[in-house]
């Protein structure tokens, strides 16, 4: 049933309900009578216009959104004026069927009054009370839905800040294949091709598998390894139950790169990179193990560094919210580790692709 047809439900049954519990033994006392009838049936309709009134002029002037003491005040004025238009209307009526009753009772205006507004101030107040949880429950709703936007709005950005790093790195690598191996050359064309199409692709698409996340970083290590030679070496070892967990795209890419710019490129000997995922109490465990000294290198600090890995714990935050994590720390002497802590994809992660 609709909340339109509960309202007017509500009001016809209500007002019923409390003009016949007067009517009854009135009618049971001294017998029926039309007149005193019809009178009863005109409070209803009555009472329901004028409550009805009182809710097209809330909803009018939105009084539900006012702070408190001037929503209160509202209401108080309200009962007393619909209580005063009740009042004006069945005492006159009231004289004629209980005259006699009536006249040796001078304060009986004042009787009608408080009664017709105590029950009044049930009806105002029950619906006003609603119409104001109502109004804040939809209120934070829209703050809901609008933070959701703005972390959307973020992610895009934070996405489109990870991809131009590579680029200029790879060129150079391949320029300097054209002529000594063009073969290589070829696969590497190929390779830097993939990866800047996941990274076209990761504008739109709010997280990856775990596997294809994993191919991008392989091309990229590949297109790394030309600069480096025998330099650079590296390992995957990857759970075969983690390999469709869902990741953010380019998220992995970046950490790799920024192990190789501020690790192992200022190795005299080169170094490595080493790269594990593991799945505990439903929780993926990505690993990522580089050569070099994190004190040192000040990876974290630095312009390009600093950027990537702020980026990558704030897109964390955003689409798995407290449940995932990214920390950076020097694990030996010579080697840095980042770790990252990715639970499954949460309701505001799912929100966010609904409204997109």
């Amino acid at each position: 049933m609709s909340k339109r047809r509960i309202y007017w439900l509500l009001q016809i049954i209500g007002w019923t309900l409390l003009i016949m519990f007067e009517y009854v033994p009135y009618a049971l006392e001294f017998g029926f009578d039309l007149g005193t009838f019809y009178t009863a049936i005109a409070n209803i309709l009555l009472g329901i216009g004028l409550t009805h009134a009182y809710r097209l002029v809330i909803r009018k002037w939105n009084w539900s959104s006012l702070p408190l003491p001037r929503l209160a005040l509202r209401v108080l004025y309200s009962v007393l004026f619909l209580g005063l238009v009740m009042t004006l209307v069945n005492q006159p009526l009231d004289r004629k069927v209980l005259a006699e009753n009536l006249l040796n009772q001078p304060l009986i205006f004042w009787g009608y009054y408080s009664t017709w507004c105590k029950n009044l101030l049930a009806w105002i107040l029950s619906y006003t009370v609603y119409h104001y949880v109502e109004q804040t429950r939809l209120a934070g709703y829209e703050k809901i839905m609008l933070r959701m936007s703005m972390r959307e709005a973020e992610s895009k950005v934070l996405r489109s800040q990870l991809n131009p790093h590579f680029t200029f790195n790879a060129l150079n690598s391949i320029r300097a294949l054209v002529f000594e191996d063009p073969a290589k050359a070829q696969i590497s064309i190929t390779q830097l091709s993939n990866i800047l199409r996941n990274s076209l692709l990761a504008d739109r698409r709010k997280t990856v598998d775990l596997q294809e996340e994993l191919k991008t970083v392989v091309d990229y290590l590949e297109l790394e390894k030309v600069r480096y030679e025998d330099r650079l070496n590296y390992s995957i070892a990857t759970n075969p139950q983690a390999v469709y967990w869902q990741v953010p795209p380019m998220m992995l890419q970046t950490l790799v790169e920024n192990g190789i710019k501020h690790g192992v490129s200022k190795e005299m000997g080169g170094g490595f990179v080493n790269i594990t995922s593991e799945i505990e109490d439903d929780i993926l465990f990505v690993t990522i193990r580089n050569s070099g000294n994190l004190e040192s290198t000040e990876s974290t600090n630095s312009e390009s560094g600093g950027v990537g890995l702020k980026n990558t714990a704030e897109r964390l935050s955003i689409l798995y919210g407290k449940g995932a994590s990214f920390r950076i720390f020097q694990e030996t002497e010579r080697t840095v580790c980042s770790e990252v802590r990715i639970p499954t994809l949460s309701d505001n992660a799912i929100m966010i692709g609904e409204n997109d």
